[in-house]
């Protein structure tokens, strides 16, 4: 048996995801087989070749190229902006994976911008049973009052349920059979829902209900309005705040250790070292223009919760 795992990537993002798949490959069991999928548009053969070396005997790296044309609907509009800062193609690469891949019925999706501290087969191995997919409560929200508004009254859900897309194990099968991708499509040409995470919305709407929730471990994200978990299994450095860019990043610990094992090392203490504080004070204006988000959504007429009032959008 072998256990899917798959990353989208940009090619600037190569390194990060370097240091995230290290770690991976270091926790594999020896006893299991893997394969490691990249999902790209644009990643070059050098940065292939540098994934490629962090393979191991039973952990494989495999490349794939997105079509153009598969991914032509979703066009760069502030509607689909990440954060409400930028378009970025590769956060919508994982709705794609069930179709992509048919031979999996189940796979796992992580960022890149993670750590994993324990054997992924355990997130593989979860059961399913008719969820759509299993993922972890984002927890880097719950103390920011404004996103919460905004998943009450814009998205019109539970924000305790609201998950974090940045790792998932999919129902592969359940997406193929339920055409999911096929809804997908349908409500982001027909709405242009006005999204923060566009992706992870259409992700908690579109399942809601059918979404297995697992322990925080599994997607613990740096918060300083948390303590930070003793044994975390995963790391998921969310939002702006990359151990690569800022000093004292809860968990950055576990980021450094894994990078100190390949060759991007000394890159990236020289980036940290580099980036300066006014880029590091523009990252934090960031995340308060993200949040004026909400205050333009909340009474946009076409926006998610004004929609359900009509009728159900969900699978």
């Amino acid at each position: 048996m072998t256990i899917p795992v798959f990353y989208t990537i940009s090619d600037d993002f190569t390194k990060y995801a370097a240091i995230s798949l290290n770690s991976l490959v270091k926790h594999a069991n020896s006893t299991n087989d893997y394969t490691v999928h990249f999902l790209s548009q644009d990643l070059t053969a050098k940065h292939q070749h540098d994934l490629q070396e962090l393979g191991s005997d039973n952990v494989h790296i495999e490349f794939c190229k997105i079509n153009d044309e598969l991914v032509a609907p979703i066009q760069n509009r502030k509607e689909n902006y990440l954060r409400a800062d930028f378009f970025t193609m590769s956060i919508f690469y994982r709705l794609f994976i069930p179709d992509l891949f048919p031979q999996y019925d189940k796979a796992i999706y992580i960022d890149s911008d993670t750590i994993i501290n324990d054997d992924i087969a355990k997130l593989y191995n979860t059961e399913l049973n008719n969820n759509l997919f299993a993922a972890c409560t984002d927890l880097s929200i719950q103390y920011v009052d404004k996103m919460v508004t905004y998943i009450k009254e814009v998205l019109a859900l539970d924000p305790k349920k609201y998950i974090n897309s940045g790792m998932l194990v999919l129902n592969c099968r359940a997406f193929r059979e339920e055409g999911f991708i096929d809804h997908f499509m349908s409500l982001l040409t027909k709405y242009h829902f006005d999204c923060i995470a566009p992706d992870q919305d259409y992700l908690n709407e579109i399942c809601d209900g059918r979404i297995l929730h697992l322990d925080p471990k599994w997607d613990a994200m740096p918060n300083d309005n948390m303590e930070p978990l003793t044994d975390p299994s995963l790391i998921h450095y969310n939002l702006f705040f990359k151990p690569w860019h800022f000093y004292d990043v809860q968990y950055d610990q576990y980021f450094w250790d894994s990078a100190k094992e390949t060759k991007f090392y000394d890159e990236l203490q020289a980036e940290r070292s580099n980036y300066t504080d006014k880029q590091r004070t523009d990252d934090r204006q960031k995340l308060d223009k993200m949040l004026t988000k909400k205050d333009q959504t909340i009474n946009d007429p076409n926006n998610w919760a004004r929609i359900k009032e009509q009728g159900p959008v969900n699978l």
